[in-house]
């Protein structure tokens, strides 16, 4: 993404600009090195690498942004270390506990990394259009065409809630995402059959697309592979995650062979119509998450968003990407792969860096994921499950919630052929943001 790009600019200029007066050629390695990073991924990124580029050139650039990323990651630490404020950290309040997982969980290990809440959440919502339903809803609301930035900030920190958030808030806002579910209700133009957002089959399917997306990102581009006790632990703490969810926990796989099985089931009901296809490529667009970038940065914003694309696209099974006419390149899903694990590696090295990139990116995720990333002890340190935390503050599980408030949306819509009231959406504005 461009704010990657950015952020290495800012600490490499910064560094430079500290460290000239006492090592001009330490400056001017660190500026050599970032008009390399950008000269060379302008080169090989400018359109997807095909099997025909296999010229010096293209091989000569790529390894040059290569080395350029992993020098850029070492200047990072440099500066995070000789010069702190550079990366002035916000302001961050403790959060009130633990929230559902805790430091020990792999939870917690796994949706920290640099890779989750960028290419692990981008393949997530772009896998889960794949589902008739799914995007039926999403195309009746067309939230991700009209305003693209703010549903993708509003979803990332809900996301976040549940990984890192305290259990008041997030029990809330679990709460409150059924009454804006509710709304999602109406006849599947593909299947000509009903759908609705709370159903508990859709909700299973979300749920194992986000996790099984944030885990397939860490380990393609991150550390590597879970070991099997870390690996059983995670899709244990998925199934907790379902506890948020009008989905039954028992039916979330718990292992990389139930994760396997559950994809093969549902594929003869995942469909690449018109309208998956267009959901699927726009949400690829990475910069329609983005800020309004300056036009200075467009060559940045270029590179990095194509390289995030390609990078979302190389984690996607082969067939799943035929249904829906995307590009099919092995040799550009091996090529990424290296650059990528340096790129998420050299961010990874600094906190101040990840803070910055994720006020960039999703600034209502901020205040949830950032005392996390720079551990900040919570007001008290317990982790609660979200069927106690539930009986603590009074929710019913989702299941089972605003069961009038459904029953009148589903009236209005199929019986009266009104339009389903908005209660749930405005309901959320304080816990999730602003959807305007």
């Amino acid at each position: 993404m461009a704010s990657i790009q950015l952020a290495i600019a800012v600490g490499i200029v910064h560094a430079m600009w500290r460290a000239a007066p006492r090592d001009l050629g330490g400056a001017l390695l660190a500026l050599g090195t970032y008009v390399v990073l950008v000269a060379g991924a302008t080169v090989v990124f400018r359109d997807d690498l095909t099997s025909d580029r296999n010229s010096l050139l293209v091989g000569a650039a790529w390894l040059a942004l290569l080395a350029g990323v992993t020098v850029a990651g070492l200047l990072l630490r440099v500066t995070d270390r000789d010069f702190p404020e550079v990366f002035a950290a916000p302001e961050l309040a403790p959060a009130a506990d633990h929230g559902f997982y805790g430091p020990g969980s792999v939870t917690w290990k796994v949706w920290s990394y640099p890779t989750s809440l960028t290419i692990g959440f981008q393949r997530a919502v772009v896998i889960e259009e794949l589902d008739p339903h799914l995007v039926a809803a999403v195309t009746k609301t067309h939230g991700i065409y009209d305003r693209p930035r703010t549903r993708y900030d509003r979803t990332l920190r809900y996301f976040a809630m549940v990984a890192f958030g305290d259990t008041r808030s997030t029990t809330k806002a679990a709460d409150v995402l059924v009454r804006i579910h509710a709304k999602g209700i109406g006849i599947d133009p593909v299947t000509d059959t009903r759908y609705d957002a709370n159903d508990p089959d859709s909700q299973l399917w979300i749920l194992v697309t986000a996790w099984h997306s944030i885990l397939a990102a860490y380990e393609r581009y991150g550390p590597g592979r879970l070991s099997a006790a870390d690996e059983a632990q995670y899709w244990a703490e998925c199934a907790r995650a379902a506890e948020l969810q009008t989905c039954d926990p028992d039916q979330v796989p718990r292992s990389r062979d139930e994760v396997r099985a559950y994809f093969e089931a549902m594929r003869p009901q995942l469909i690449g119509s018109e309208y998956a296809r267009d959901a699927m490529r726009h949400l690829l667009q990475a910069e329609v998450m983005l800020p309004p970038m300056s036009r200075l940065l467009w060559p940045l914003t270029f590179v990095v968003t194509r390289l995030l694309r390609r990078g979302t696209l190389a984690t996607m099974p082969v067939w799943m990407r035929e249904v829906v006419d995307l590009p099919v390149n092995r040799y550009a899903d091996a090529a990424v792969r290296p650059l990528l694990c340096v790129m998420f590696w050299a961010v990874s090295l600094n906190t101040a860096v990840q803070l910055l990139l994720l006020r960039i990116l999703s600034p209502m995720t901020l205040p949830i994921a950032g005392p996390v990333l720079r551990r900040i002890e919570p007001l008290e340190a317990r982790t609660m499950t979200p069927r106690e935390a539930q009986a603590a503050y009074g929710f019913e599980p989702p299941a089972a919630a605003h069961a009038d408030f459904r029953a009148t949306q589903v009236r209005r819509v199929f019986t009266e052929g009104a339009a389903p009231q908005e209660d749930g959406i405005l309901e959320s504005q304080p816990i999730l943001g602003n959807i305007d």
